[in-house]
């Protein structure tokens, strides 16, 4: 997201002159999309993927006809937050001289691809303009400061040719700086769709926009559905703007991108945004995570939910958290690091679906003036070879420093192939692919204190063990480590890049030996896996009729059986069967969350739990209910007929708890959730303190979901 740190004090506005080519039509001629969805074909797993994070405007300048005119472009890049020239022929540019290929990348993440605001905000005397791509206009064209639709298509067709996978961010929480009072300012958050303007923030008589001020982050319902800094707030609830967000992420998934990350989903209802997911699933499914920021060693019961519910998965801020405590502010020891890998595994449904990450756009960098450089390589190498999906941020392989907005943002300095940090992630990013301990595996702890950490991952028969000595000065004994390794000798992945050596296991007892001061080590063995094992499935929430990816090792070539639950799926339903990946067809079996497994020539797979099946197309829909009093320690819970209302449990299936100080305020309380489309639905409201349960009085509630669009269903309290 694009977060503020200090208050309005002007708001004159600037415009700047359209860009070129920024008239082109929306859809360009059919031959420009030939073949783009062909070249990388497993969209729903990026567990063997390393994801590379880009700021468009600050990587390279490829096409400089496209830059900005006027007061909106700095060409030396020494204000930071007017637009660079960064483009999407330079990110081309670069994946035709191989620098990501080399560099061990397989997937880009690309600033918002969408038409930004073309005025300059000045905010406390200082010019700044939409170059992050976090300022949207309209959803449906593209900022013509990055190229146009033809560019962005030549972009998607170069990097598959190179085995490249494109993800777009994507912010469908607001459009762009806005005030209520004063039209004048910015371009008062006006939305637009393929050129034609739905409506503004002043004036919205679409009840297109909140309009309840911005957010104190109080609490999570205030961060929802009051605007995030002086960002124009969508209404999720209004059918314009979910129709409009549905048909816009379709427009991006036919150009062929492989992924969306989600900005600021801690500040939209987890309803709209799994109606919205399901919506996806059902079209052309890809790999989909989100932003809920955490801060400094933050853990939320809120986080956790909506990575196990929304259908989406989360950018890992409690693995990004301790890492930075460990490796980079030495407040935090490897005996906590332990504990965050173990925590996050029983709390995350899929803890190999969270994207990993050391810093970002929104944070200081990883690497400042104090920063060791070989702190800095051993984050990298634990976040290569940990569980999840890591992500680099842009220019962290040149050592990159800035603290703070927009000098955490800085113009690309070097394309440098020597720097250690560049070696480290390009011997280890390419085993994800080659070693499924790496990309699927457990973790365990195998010698462990304050200062080392020695752990192994693993998969089948398949073993990687880490070493890491982050104590600089001092090299530790290693005795009486025991791993999974077979009897051998075993050379250090790096071949001695951060000081590590070579180990032999007899029977996995590994000789003792010595961890040099600073130094990072990696160990692996590979074999070949007979019985079926499942490592991922993607997506992990669908309806039936909807086609799921399963990824893994020992499935055979010969069509065997997939489970859901008990339910059996053979033949045609299977579209695909090869010895490392399934395509499957949900069955039409009751919604609720399944058990995945595979059998192949008659021998069993591990299960793959808490896969999600919908009951049907989804819609959103805003519950509420009037004069619903309640005691100190009761909060307000829903449950209905449907699995997404809970199939009537008053455990943690059921919705809420509620809301009641926003939207509606005590003792009226509302809850926005995703249902199926087109259904009568039955339901009641229930309070709770602790496991003490009070129903309301009277009959079921009822209500019929539309077709489409969103909706609202008002009730009172049956005392």
């Amino acid at each position: 997201m694009f977060k503020w740190t200090k208050r309005i004090i002007l708001s004159t506005t600037l415009s700047f002159s359209l860009l070129a080519g920024s008239a082109l039509p929306l859809f360009p001629a059919a031959s420009v999309f030939a073949d783009a969805d062909t070249a990388v074909s497993n969209k729903q797993n990026f567990s063997t993927d390393v994801i590379y994070q880009v700021f468009t405007d600050r990587f390279l300048d490829g096409n400089p006809s496209n830059n900005p005119t006027g007061g909106a472009y700095d060409a030396s890049c020494s204000n930071l937050k007017l637009y660079c020239g960064g483009d999407w022929q330079g990110l081309i540019n670069k994946i035709n001289d191989n620098y990501f290929s080399d560099l061990g990348i397989t997937a880009l993440w690309i600033s918002q691809p969408v038409e930004n605001i073309y005025s300059l905000i000045n905010y406390s005397g200082v010019n700044n303009t939409a170059y992050h791509g976090y300022w949207a206009r309209d959803f449906k064209k593209t900022n013509p400061a990055f190229g146009t639709m033809t560019d962005f298509q030549n972009l998607i067709n170069t990097a598959h040719a190179k085995g490249i996978k494109v993800i777009i961010d994507f912010a469908p929480n607001h459009t762009s700086p806005a005030m209520e009072t004063d039209t004048s300012f910015a371009e008062n958050g006006k939305l637009y769709n393929n050129g034609t303007l739905l409506g503004g923030y002043t004036n919205d008589t679409n009840k297109l926009f909140h309009h309840n001020g911005g957010s104190d982050f109080s609490t999570l319902e205030n961060g929802i559905y009051k605007n995030l800094y002086d960002l124009a707030d969508l209404n999720h609830n209004n059918s314009t703007i979910d129709t409009y967000f549905k048909d816009a992420i379709k427009l991006w998934l036919d150009m062929g991108i492989d992924g969306i990350r989600v900005d600021a989903v801690k500040h939209m209802p987890m309803g709209w945004q799994k109606n919205w997911m399901s919506s996806i699933y059902g079209y052309k499914p890809v790999f989909t995570f989100g932003e809920w920021f955490l801060g400094s060693s933050a853990s939320d019961a809120d986080n956790t939910n909506f990575a196990n519910q929304s259908g989406m998965s989360l950018l890992d801020f409690r693995f990004n958290n301790e890492v930075r405590n460990v490796f980079r502010d030495n407040t935090s020891t490897m005996v906590a690091l332990d504990s965050m890998i173990t925590s996050t595994a029983a709390d995350y449904a899929q803890v190999n679906d969270q994207v990993t990450f050391i810093d970002n756009h929104d944070m200081d960098r990883f690497k400042t003036s104090a920063v060791n450089n070989r702190r800095l390589e051993q984050a990298l190498a634990f976040t290569l070879t940990s569980r999840g999906v890591p992500a680099i941020y842009y220019g962290t392989e040149q050592y990159m420093t800035g603290n703070g907005d927009p000098d955490n943002r800085a113009k690309m300095p070097s394309f440098s192939k020597t720097t250690t940090a560049f070696n480290v992630i390009s011997k280890l990013a390419p085993l994800r692919k080659t070693n499924p301990a790496i990309a699927y595996g457990t973790t365990q702890q195998r010698w462990i204190n304050n200062d080392v950490y020695v752990y192994e991952r693993k998969f089948g028969n398949n073993v990687a063990v880490v070493a890491v000595n982050r104590n600089l000065s001092t090299p530790t004994s290693i005795s009486g480590l025991t791993t999974s390794l077979p009897s051998g000798t075993y050379n250090d992945v790096l071949a001695g890049a951060l000081s590590g050596n070579n180990i032999t296991s007899t029977g996995g007892n590994v000789a003792n030996f010595t961890l040099a001061a600073g130094a990072t080590a990696v160990w692996q063995y590979t074999a070949n896996t007979t019985t079926p094992t499942i490592g991922h499935v993607g997506p992990v929430m669908g309806k039936a009729g909807n086609t799921v990816t399963i990824d893994g090792r020992g499935f055979g070539t010969t069509k065997g059986t997939v489970y859901f639950g008990t339910t059996a799926v053979t033949g045609s339903a299977i579209t695909s069967w090869e010895d490392t990946q399934i395509k499957v067809t949900i069955p039409a079996v009751a919604a609720g969350n399944y058990a995945v497994k595979v059998a192949a020539s008659g021998v069993n797979s591990n299960t793959y739990n808490n896969f999600t099946i919908l009951s049907g197309n989804q819609v959103s829909v805003r519950f509420v209910i009037n004069n619903a009093s309640t005691t100190l320690g009761q909060n307000l819970y829903l449950t209905g007929n449907v699995a997404e209302l809970g199939n009537w449990s008053t455990g943690p299936l059921a919705i809420g708890p509620a809301f009641n100080q926003v939207i509606y305020s005590y003792p009226t309380w509302y809850y926005d959730v995703s249902v199926p489309a087109g259904t009568n639905l039955e339901f009641k409201f229930f309070k709770k303190n602790g496991s003490t349960i009070t129903w309301e009085n009277g009959n079921n509630h009822t209500f019929t979901t539309p077709a489409s669009g969103t909706a609202t269903v008002t009730v009172d309290w049956q005392p």
